[in-house]
């Protein structure tokens, strides 16, 4: 089961309303491990990059000038790529950037169908927690003290173990064969230890005579008992 896990850089937040991509990183996974094979690209997105974006990732648009446009790496970026589900963390951003870019550059789109998103799989899983990619690496023990900014290679690395971590874990049983995918919830129950407990017969309840006899002495005191009408 091949899969690639994917993450962006860009200069805002809507491509239509005038921002671009400026790095692509994805990460190849075959039955959910890393492959070693990696994809990288800083793009030249022909305009600025804000001021208040560099802080967050620290992609000048200075470091940019030299680099190749998205028509010139478009073809490489979908061979690398190919009919690959793709693993992201909020894919609604990443594939409305990935997809714009495409449509400007006249090559086909991905599907929105062959997106994985982790974001609503740890949303299911851990329902009021938070679950960026900071706090899942936190939850999971997975070593992110790299991650000072922001950077596509990177995060899609980080977003490679915490993906494993969300199907359950490093365990075998979870390796469940290139024939079918199965979904990460069903994955998770498949895995789950279930407790079995014993089921008891009822207790028998014991009366000493001496309890019988005062509750017949009781029962004399009372006056016109309801259950003798």
């Amino acid at each position: 089961m091949r899969e690639i896990v994917l993450d962006t850089e860009t200069t805002g937040l809507d491509p239509y309303a005038g921002d671009r991509l400026i790095e692509i990183g994805c990460v190849e996974l075959e039955n959910h491990i890393a492959t070693g094979r990696t994809y990288h690209q800083f793009i030249n997105p022909e305009r600025d990059v804000p001021e208040d974006v560099v802080k967050v990732h620290g992609i000048t648009t200075e470091f940019l000038q030299d680099k190749p446009v998205f028509k010139d790496i478009a073809a490489e970026f979908l061979e690398f790529v190919g009919d690959a589900p793709l693993v992201i963390h909020n894919a609604v951003f990443d594939m409305k950037f990935i997809n714009a870019e495409l449509t400007w550059a006249n090559f086909g789109t991905i599907p929105d169908t062959q997106a994985i998103d982790t974001l609503i799989i740890a949303k299911k899983l851990f329902p009021g927690s938070r679950v960026n990619l900071n706090e899942l690496c936190r939850r999971f023990g997975i070593d992110n003290s790299k991650r000072t900014k922001h950077g596509a290679l990177l995060d899609a690395e980080l977003l490679a173990e915490v993906y494993l971590e969300l199907l359950g874990g490093r365990e075998p049983g979870l390796i469940l064969g290139t024939a079918q995918k199965v979904s990460v919830l069903e994955a998770k129950a498949e895995t789950e230890i279930k407790i079995q407990k014993p089921q008891r017969p009822p207790r028998p309840e014991i009366i000493l005579p001496e309890e019988a006899a005062n509750h017949e002495a009781f029962l004399k005191t009372l006056k016109n008992p309801m259950w003798l009408n």
